[in-house]
């Protein structure tokens, strides 16, 4: 069993913002390439691997329900059944237009208008699967409450097991980690040319995937990808 699992919209293999996203971060979650990543003007390949060391290890991705280990009682082939039932009962749907924005202190690709159908989507994996969902354990908790939570995101952290979901959801593909001020600003610049041609093309939302944390501290491995209807 793996130690984590998590519920993750990943584009289609054959769209070119699978293509651009993985090899940005320099590999491929579902197949386990590992990708050369096309280094911007002037960066160097440490810096590079710096600040995409978090978005790498999780995997080209939009969350929508956030990892989690599995409650007692549960196993991957419960959870595996109960999302195939889950996306044959979805409908797709289009998304707006995407771009490359900083958020919270990152770069990330990210609607350029908010999706109701997204936001739904997202609400209704982290209510659906919240049985699957053991609790967080305590040292997480504290570490999430340092963070500075505002009251909404504190009661979702209690009810949901992380703060930032439902109203406070925000999807989005995270391109970096955090970033300082002078860094943000040119490369996202970089960032929003080099995508241009990925988030050219329209956005449908006709799957979902179940990403898997194998071991603590391990690369997520997107294990299967569940088509709606």
């Amino acid at each position: 069993m793996a130690y984590r699992y998590a519920i993750y919209w990943a584009p289609p293999r054959g769209h070119p913002l699978w293509r651009e996203g993985c090899a940005w971060l320099g590999r491929d979650p579902e197949t386990g390439e590992r990708i050369v990543p096309p280094m911007p003007g002037g960066m160097a390949e440490q810096q590079h691997a710096t600040i995409t060391a978090e978005p790498a290890r999780y995997g080209w991705h939009g969350t929508l329900k956030p990892p989690f280990r599995l409650a007692d009682g549960e196993s991957e082939a419960s959870l595996d059944a109960a999302l195939r039932a889950f996306a044959a009962a979805q409908a797709p749907f289009d998304v707006g237009r995407l771009v490359v924005r900083p958020l919270s202190g990152f770069l990330a690709v990210v609607p350029a208008e908010r999706s109701a159908p997204l936001d739904a989507l997202a609400a209704a994996c982290v209510s659906t699967f919240d049985a699957f969902r053991a609790p967080p354990e305590p040292g997480e908790v504290a570490r999430r409450q340092r963070a500075g939570l505002t009251p909404g995101q504190q009661a979702n952290l209690a009810r949901w097991g992380y703060p930032y979901v439902m109203d406070e959801f925000r999807f989005h593909l995270t391109l970096t980690g955090r970033l300082a001020m002078d860094e943000a600003a040119p490369l996202g610049e970089v960032l929003a040319a080099r995508f241009s041609g990925a988030l050219a093309e329209p956005i449908r939302v006709e799957e979902v995937a179940l990403y898997v944390e194998p071991a603590p501290g391990a690369p997520f491995i997107l294990r299967r990808r569940y088509r709606f209807g």
